[in-house]
């Protein structure tokens, strides 16, 4: 395979590198890599100054149809610009949820009218997107969903809870699946649909997380009434639309930017240890090269799953690849920095910190990528079952309907 550029295409990466160097501060390790999870409003002002740039300059929604307000370009377009983007410390994170997960399912499965309203806006930043989908008594289990959607003429009614819910608390607008009908098994009585987080009866209140931040939420549901003109699907196949905002999810976690390899061997190329510079040290060269097989992987794979998007098909399963590597390799890269960085490890201030505190943070916030999107036995089934065709589990509430799946209470 040729990796190098053609000519369409080294074009293409000199006009992004051309539009980063005159908007954009080059990246030195700092970045802006968890400014994001804090989102006050200086952050969520600049986050939307950036993505309106890069609207207006045709780098947002590149493989985007231009149905949706996309530049109908190509899957290694994107690939390149991402290459360039992340060489510069820009704003990240506020919009990855709506613009991966939430308007591509609005946009698959709404009528024009709604794609006309919606995608555009989301992708000027001008509206941001949360995905509301997790509950406490369901785990990694979607399906296991108790939240209600009753029909009240051309309305529909909803009562419950989500939770683990990124950026709900300064999201415009979210999508939600929930239960329309109790007595049909867990995955056919589901219905989804888009509203207004802003609307009278939702509740949303944050959850503090170990790394001091507070970027998701739990969010409750009093009688929201949401118009039936807002559902994605039909009534009853929200499972089969909730595949399609997953799909999207476990690509965009998967493919998501942070720590790697590069940032490891500038902090153990300033580190001494017992016998002498740590990037000498055979054991920690040993572990570098692990990690950078496993970047490797990552980013071959990601081409593949750009490539079926670009044909225009739904990230298949492989991304759960992606996702898997990703959160194991993250949380074993920081622990091993801290290691390193001995009593200094516990210094989290990021003015004092090596790297910023790049690596403290890391380790902090990577146990919710292995979470995040389905847990990593999640992620091992739909691999094993759907890439490697091996047999599925046994599924013994599958098919019993869902006021008949046994809750644990007495």
């Amino acid at each position: 395979m040729d990796f190098e550029d053609t000519k369409e295409e080294a074009e293409f990466r000199a006009r992004a590198r051309n539009f980063l160097q005159k908007n954009a501060r080059p990246r030195t390790g700092k970045g802006m890599l968890y400014r994001a999870a804090q989102a006050d409003e200086g952050i969520l002002r600049e986050a939307l100054e950036w993505q309106t740039k890069k609207y207006e300059a045709g780098f947002a929604g590149i493989t985007w149809p231009k149905e949706w307000g996309g530049q109908g370009g190509t899957a290694i377009q994107q690939v390149i610009y991402d290459q360039e983007e992340a060489q510069f410390s820009v704003p990240r994170g506020i919009y990855d949820i709506g613009l991966g997960m939430c308007i591509p399912t609005v946009c698959t499965w709404g009528s024009q009218d709604v794609r006309d309203r919606y995608a555009v806006k989301a992708l000027r930043g001008e509206e941001v997107w949360c995905q509301l989908f997790s509950e406490p008594a369901g785990g990694s289990d979607l399906a296991a969903l108790r939240t209600s959607a009753v029909r009240d003429g051309d309305d529909w009614i909803i009562n419950g809870q989500k939770i683990w819910t990124s950026g709900a608390h300064y999201c415009q607008y979210g999508v939600i699946v929930t239960r329309s009908d109790f007595d049909a098994p867990k995955h056919k009585g589901l219905t989804y649909f888009f509203l207004d987080m802003r609307s009278p009866g939702v509740e949303v209140r944050g959850i503090k997380q170990i790394s001091g931040a507070s970027h998701f939420n739990e969010v409750f549901f009093d009688n929201v009434r949401i118009p039936d003109s807002q559902r994605l699907g039909k009534v009853g196949d929200g499972w089969k639309v909730s595949l399609t905002t997953l799909m999207n999810e476990r690509y965009t976690i998967g493919g998501r930017a942070g720590v790697d390899v590069d940032e490891f061997v500038e902090l153990a190329r300033g580190i001494e240890i017992e016998d002498g510079p740590a990037l000498r040290n055979a054991a920690i060269r040993e572990r570098i090269a692990d990690w950078y097989v496993a970047s490797r992987g990552l980013k071959y794979s990601h081409f593949r799953t750009m490539t079926a998007l670009s044909r225009g098909d739904t990230p298949g399963p492989e991304s759960s690849i992606g996702k898997l590597v990703t959160g194991r390799k993250l949380q074993d890269m920081s622990a091993m920095a801290l290691d390193l960085l001995e009593q200094g490890g516990v210094v989290t201030d990021p003015e004092v910190a090596p790297m910023a505190a790049l690596f403290h943070q890391t380790l902090l916030t990577s146990p919710s990528s292995r979470i995040a999107g389905g847990s990593d036995e999640i992620m091992r089934n739909i691999i094993a079952e759907r890439v490697l065709g091996m047999p599925p589990d046994m599924r013994v509430d599958k098919d019993v309907p869902f006021n008949k799946v046994p809750t644990g209470k007495g």
